[in-house]
């Protein structure tokens, strides 16, 4: 019996027979009715061939079971199945019979073919809405073919006004050149308003000056005593009441020294200078930061070179300041005669000649120390000649402060020194825990060994306690960039001291 269910199993009928009736499935409807029929014979002989073993399976299966082994069985599921003619099951055959594996099948053929009614009609609406896309499609290329010949036709067109357009647009470039030529123009002339109008200003504070001076001569003259005058001729003339007989011929004793004019305008320019200091650090110093960033990455090395033009510049211009001093002094020493000393008319011949001061050779000079200092380097496709402003306008202001009583300075700076708070403020990426200065910002200002204003400075830890020392601000400092040229005639711009009035 092993024997005969191994052999049907290898022999894979099941699996051949299943395989046909799929393929009839497939095949059906385009095949005809004699070979539908064919494959159908087909089908049941192979059918008959599985059952013809089956049977003697069956039959082998009995006889091992003895006379009457399997009876029952055989009564209560093949009897009623062969009885109905091999289409119908009793009341006695279970579910899980041939038939009702034959009946679900058939279940399962009426599904199929339901499912495949729908996707003809899904197929076919498909069809029609490709053919509905492929007319619009073919619309649409019209159309796009019909702007195609619209666009060529416009560009031909704007062919020709193009041309005009060219004319036009020369004509608008010339109308504005004139116009920024007019700009630049007018831009000239409110620069010159401006001018003429500080001129006013600085006129209308000397008018004031020799007004004040004036009263202060006119109190003092009518202030003065005579002693050689009786008082009962009080109101006789002054000058009969104030001169003796033998006095006649002698000169009138001069009145006590008056103000000069830089003691007049000290406190004047005093605060001027101070907010003038104050604009360069707020002001010019940002403007400065701006232009060299375009050529400098390192924002540490930008503050270092600001701040050291700033240091040299004080240096030169209180060493031009001295040199134009002892020329003064020689100068007005041959000539100098009255009730003020020497030393205040140099100061004052001085302060009335500040426009003397040649400041582009003392920015020569600045940037000619730049170039060597150690500390600051700068690319080499650009110079130091960038910051000539700045450096120009903190000359001045240095030159200016040197003739100020008392005068107005910045104090040394190294890097590495211990943070004073009463000198510097820290900057805001400081850290604000460390005792050392790593590199200064902006100086402090100075007068009389107090100081007047704050500079800036960054604070960072591991900062070198013994750096090189910046240049020193003092004019007392031997320098090789004043040479003799700086003394000679030649180079000086100082006009003769006769052709000033005190």
């Amino acid at each position: 019996m092993s024997e005969t269910i191994r052999r049907l199993a290898n022999g894979s009928s099941f699996i051949a027979l299943q395989d046909k009736i799929n393929f009839l499935k497939e095949t059906y409807p385009t095949n005809s009715c004699d070979s539908n029929l064919g494959r159908l014979c087909e089908l049941t002989e192979i059918t008959s061939k599985i059952q013809s073993q089956l049977f003697t399976a069956m039959s082998l299966t009995a006889s091992e079971g003895g006379t009457y082994g399997g009876v029952d069985t055989l009564k209560s599921r093949l009897l009623p199945w062969l009885g109905a003619g091999f289409m119908t099951s009793g009341a006695g055959v279970t579910s899980d019979t041939s038939l009702a594996l034959i009946q679900e099948s058939v279940e399962k053929d009426r599904k199929i073919s339901d499912l495949k009614s729908q996707h003809n009609e899904e197929m076919l609406k498909l069809e029609t809405e490709l053919s509905t896309t492929q007319g619009e499609l073919d619309a649409t290329r019209d159309e796009l073919n019909s702007s195609q010949a619209e666009l060529e036709k416009t560009k031909v067109e704007s062919g020709g006004t193009m041309l005009a357009s060219e004319e036009e647009i020369i004509l608008l470039r010339s109308d504005l050149r004139l116009a920024r030529d007019e700009v630049a123009r007018y831009k000239a002339q409110l620069d010159l308003v401006g001018d003429y109008e500080r001129q006013i200003d600085r006129l209308r504070d000397e008018i004031s000056l020799l007004r004040s001076e004036k009263d202060i001569l006119e109190s003092r003259l009518l202030r003065r005593p005579c002693s050689s005058s009786p008082p009962a001729r009080s109101l006789s003339p002054p000058r009969r009441r104030c001169r003796s007989p033998d006095l006649i011929d002698r000169p009138l004793p001069l009145p006590p020294s008056s103000p000069t004019h830089a003691e007049l305008t000290n406190s004047i320019r005093h605060s001027r200078l101070v907010a003038r200091f104050n604009d360069l650090y707020a002001v010019n110093r940002l403007d400065m930061q701006d232009r060299l960033r375009r050529f400098v990455d390192d924002d540490e090395m930008i503050k270092r070179i600001i701040f050291i033009a700033v240091c040299e510049s004080f240096h030169v211009a209180k060493m031009a300041y001295r040199s134009f001093r002892l020329r003064a002094r020689k100068l007005l020493s041959p000539i100098h005669s009255g009730p003020g000393s020497l030393e205040e008319a140099v100061t004052d011949y001085i302060v009335r000649n500040l426009d003397l001061y040649d400041v582009d050779r003392s920015v020569e000079d600045v940037i000619r120390a730049m170039n060597v200092n150690p500390k600051i380097s700068f690319p080499p496709e650009c110079e130091f000649i960038l910051l000539s402003p700045f450096i120009r306008e903190v000359c001045k202001v240095a030159y200016s402060m040197q003739a100020l009583d008392p005068t107005l300075d910045i104090p040394l700076a190294t890097d590495g020194e211990l943070m004073s708070e009463s000198k510097y403020r820290r900057s805001y990426d400081s850290e604000f825990t460390a005792p050392l200065v790593a590199f200064h910002v902006w100086p402090a200002l100075m007068e009389d060994h107090s100081v007047l204003i704050k500079g800036e400075c960054v604070t960072r830890r591991g900062a070198l306690s013994s750096p090189r020392r910046s240049r020193s601000p003092s004019p007392l400092r031997s320098s090789s960039r004043l040479s003799r040229s700086s003394l000679s005639p030649r180079r000086s711009r100082s006009p003769s001291p006769r052709s000033r009035r005190y």
